[in-house]
């Protein structure tokens, strides 16, 4: 809706295949550790600089859809991702076809949602089951 009323949007993000698979309209990818994605701690030049390269992807990401991958690092080297890749340490729970709720109520409020009309434009595909 943003986009449609002319408001552009970029996706920050450091979860490059989660962001391919949304599609936003444009995104940047930092590869650093999730929930890093504007910098290290306590780092506020590098987090300005990244934010400064953040905000003038809107200028030079003509393509929609494009991700455009920023190449800094997080560390000297990958190192840091090692503990994530180790077997038995991936504590995610695994994907879901079906939207997840916190209540019933709120799986409630969400399908009358839809089918006024009002509800998630994403989610449509909810009333076809």
């Amino acid at each position: 809706m943003l986009e449609e009323a002319g408001i552009p949007t970029l996706c920050m993000s450091s979860a490059l295949s989660i962001t391919q698979s949304v599609n936003p309209p444009r995104a940047v990818f930092v590869d650093f550790p999730l929930g890093h994605t504007s910098g290290k701690p306590l780092a506020p030049a590098e987090q300005d600089a990244l934010l400064e390269r953040t905000l003038s992807a809107f200028e030079t990401i003509t393509t929609p859809g494009e991700i455009r991958v920023f190449d800094d690092c997080w560390g000297e080297d990958d190192d840091w991702k090692l503990p994530l890749l180790a077997p038995g340490t991936d504590s995610r729970t695994d994907r879901q076809d079906q939207p997840q709720y916190q209540s019933e109520d709120d799986a409630r409020r969400a399908a009358a949602a839809l089918v006024s009309g009002d509800g998630c434009p994403s989610c449509i595909w909810l009333l076809d089951e």
